[in-house]
């Protein structure tokens, strides 16, 4: 005779239940006490008798085209024919059809019973209903699908609540201990989403695609649930948005998988933001005290770098590559928001550069950067230079008598410590214990450091900064010096030995014997073997009467000697041969 309700499943959660006035998507199962379902014969003599009167207490409307009427207690409402009988046929087989039943709950659209039973309930909650004839059709039924004075079970699952009344619902679970911009409108975002119905079934994620859902906000490009949920989010924050239909896909839903009056959970995850307004953002992090010289358009930078997206994923890094990234700046080579922050910079300066899409890879990305990301670099300057500099030398100590300076065709032994811009040590004669040994000059050593050590005295002590292009250039020294590096080299000259003349590799300290030719040829034979003229030029030096170019190996000059004067190559010398070098301006050796 009364209502009976049984509560077979409660959630444990339930924030919120059914009140009068909510609309409601539900399942159940309609039977009779025997258990048999309510008849959906009426479905079947409507399709042929739409102009008909096929049910008792359904007829047609007047001066309407042809409609049904329900009457449920005294309360009903028109439908189209072939709409009424599918709610009257999703009455009792809601779960057959795999659709459910969406209703205004305490607005007369159901039977008393049914509408004192939903009050309360949980969405994910399953009620047994006993609804008594009173309460139900009465002592008038339904023809052919439901007898007079039937008492009616509904085993009922809840779906869906939502009232006209609601808004969006934001649950923000995480939020970023850094927030320095939130989502406006306008704003260009990609996020990952699980989206779910309130019972808690998925039917979208991007997750399961592997890709971001990105979009403009607030400009009509989302459900207008969504573009108001997605404001004022920061990046790497998670929220919740619950959205009502009638901010969602209304009553029709999407065609797909969304169906008419559904409530959608969206469970948010923002990974990027920016605005088609934005520029490059640049932080600095580490910028040294002493700042002789920042970077410009047309210099050759090298930096390491972290390339990240915003929500800190790593998609490149020259750390890991062990190299640093070489390029000239403001000319095109980067990615325009990466020629512009580069701009600026110190040696040795650390900063973070945030670039925006369209100053970086645009909407198609490249490689595994996604389309429409903002990138973010964490770069470290080593060193930069500009094609056209030359060396640079600071002199840190000299002595009092620094008279004689170093010259072209000089031995020199000198100490130093090579390094990189950015302090990394290269090389130290001082660690090896032993000088370096050069002739100025000849080409022993790269043309920065020839140019470096021109005009210094002994004891000098001097620091010289060398561009890559008269150092290693850009192959640099297979592990040992990087490609495109500036050298500093911090140098003490500790010994000078003055060479010769330029062109010459033997010179004679006093008056050239007129009879030179005779003291070599010591047999008189007329011919000069390699023996014969190498004793003899040693012995001149020994006696200091002659003096060989020095930081050459003696025996391999005085052999280059006796060969430019064998001239017709047949290993000796003979007095029409024998020139001196005044005799024969073309010729180095004496």
């Amino acid at each position: 005779a009364e209502l009976q309700i049984e509560r077979r499943f409660v959630p444990d959660e339930c924030p919120r239940t059914v009140r009068s006035g909510d609309f409601v998507r539900y399942h159940y199962v309609g039977t009779f006490p025997d258990g048999q379902k309510f008849d959906s014969r009426c479905w079947d003599t409507a399709e042929d008798k739409a102009d008909e009167n096929p049910c008792p207490q359904v007829r047609v409307g007047a001066n309407r085209s042809p409609s049904c009427r329900l009457k449920q207690k005294g309360v009903g409402i028109y439908w189209k024919d072939r709409q009424l009988l599918v709610r009257v046929r999703n009455h009792g087989l809601s779960y057959d059809r795999d659709s459910t039943f969406n209703v205004f709950v305490g607005k007369g659209q159901l039977i008393t019973g049914m509408d004192q039973a939903l009050v309360g309930m949980c969405v994910n909650e399953r009620r047994f209903v006993k609804i008594p004839p009173k309460l139900a059709y009465g002592s008038e039924g339904v023809s052919g699908v439901i007898p007079p004075n039937s008492v009616l079970h509904f085993d009922v699952l809840l779906m869906d609540i939502w009232n006209s009344e609601d808004q969006v619902q934001i649950h923000t679970y995480f939020k970023p201990p850094s927030c320095p911009r939130t989502i406006q409108v306008s704003d260009f975002v990609r996020y990952h989403y699980n989206g779910t119905f309130l019972d808690g079934t998925l039917f979208d994620s991007s997750h399961n695609r592997m890709k971001t859902y990105d979009t403009y906000v607030g400009i009509g490009w989302l459900i207008p649930g969504m573009d108001k949920g997605l404001l004022g989010m920061c990046v790497g924050e998670k929220r919740i948005i619950t959205i009502p239909p009638f901010l969602a896909y209304g009553e029709d839903g999407d065609g797909k998988d969304i169906p008419g009056q559904a409530s959608l959970v969206f469970d948010v995850a923002l990974l990027d933001l920016h605005n088609p307004k934005d520029s490059i953002s640049i932080e600095n992090k580490v910028v040294p005290e002493n700042c002789e010289r920042i970077s410009q358009s047309g210099d050759f930078l090298r930096y390491h770098y972290n390339g990240t997206l915003l929500d800190g994923t790593l998609f490149d890094s020259s750390y890991s590559r062990n190299r640093t990234f070489d390029t000239y700046i403001g000319q095109g080579y980067v990615i325009p928001g990466m020629d512009e922050g580069l701009l600026g910079v110190c040696i040795g300066e650390k900063r973070r550069i945030v670039v925006p899409p369209h100053l970086g890879y645009g909407e198609e990305g490249r490689g595994n950067i996604p389309g429409s990301a903002v990138l973010v670099f964490d770069i470290h300057v080593i060193d930069f230079h500009n094609p056209s500099d030359s060396i640079s030398i600071t002199s840190h100590y000299k002595p009092p008598d620094c008279s004689v300076l170093s010259k072209k065709g000089d031995y020199l032994k000198y100490h130093y410590n090579a390094s990189l811009l950015d302090g990394t040590l290269l090389d130290s004669t001082w660690n090896l214990g032993k000088t370096y040994n050069i002739v100025l000059g000849s080409g022993q050593v790269v043309l920065g450091m020839d140019m470096g050590l021109r005009e210094m005295c002994v004891g000098e002590k001097r620091t010289v900064i060398i561009p890559p292009h008269l150092g290693y250039g850009e192959a640099g020294v297979d592990g040992e010096v990087p490609g495109s590096a500036v050298l500093v080299f911090d140098i003490e000259l500790l010994e000078l030995v003055a060479g010769l003349p330029e062109g010459y590799m033997f010179i004679w300290n006093g008056e050239v014997s007129p009879n030179l030719f005779e003291e070599i040829d010591k047999d008189g034979n007329g011919e000069v073997l390699l023996e014969e003229f190498s004793e003899y030029i040693h012995a001149q030096v020994a006696s200091g009467k002659g003096k060989l170019a020095p930081g050459f190996d003696a025996e391999l000059v005085v052999k280059n000697m006796f060969t430019n004067q064998d001239r017709n190559g047949d290993g000796k010398v003979t007095a029409e041969e024998f020139k001196l070098k005044d005799q024969e301006a073309k010729h180095d050796e004496l």
